[in-house]
């Protein structure tokens, strides 16, 4: 009974990037030009250029190079990778990830009475007052238990 490979993904990637070029090249069996769909398979697919640019782009050292593949950003993966590898110097890089954070419950009513969306209820809660936002909140109470 054999394990189960371990699905690479986007985190191994940066992880490997960070590494440097001595470590093992997780890309070396895709070509940097291919006319072919990527199968779901194929370790391109945990390549996010997006994503590797975002988490390159909070330090210091590593920010104009994630400026300039954004530049590139149509680039094969193999190639943006390979650029990473061997362009920056070998780091041990963490940062958090910054999250969404919950809607507040004026922002719930205001959403649900107007129909807006979160961004946009965030913008109009400063025009609202206290006493504004409580009446809201009377019109968004169907009764019942609480």
């Amino acid at each position: 009974m054999s394990k189960k490979e371990k699905k690479l993904s986007f985190f191994d990637i940066v992880s490997n990037i960070n590494a440097g070029p001595k470590s093992k090249d997780l890309l070396e069996d895709v070509t940097a030009h291919t006319d072919e769909a990527v199968s779901l398979e194929s370790p391109e697919k945990a390549y996010v250029p997006f994503m590797v640019n975002r988490s390159l782009s909070f330090f210091n050292d590593t920010v104009l190079f994630a400026n300039e593949m954004n530049r590139y950003a149509s680039l094969p993966a193999k190639m943006q990778y390979d650029f990473y590898r061997n362009a920056l110097r070998p780091r041990k890089r963490f940062s958090k990830w910054f999250k969404a954070l919950p809607d507040t419950k004026d922002i719930e009513v205001i959403k649900e009475h107007y129909g807006y969306s979160s961004e946009k209820a965030r913008e109009v809660l400063p025009l609202f007052t206290p006493t504004a936002l409580s009446e809201l909140n009377k019109l968004r109470d169907k009764g019942g238990h609480k």
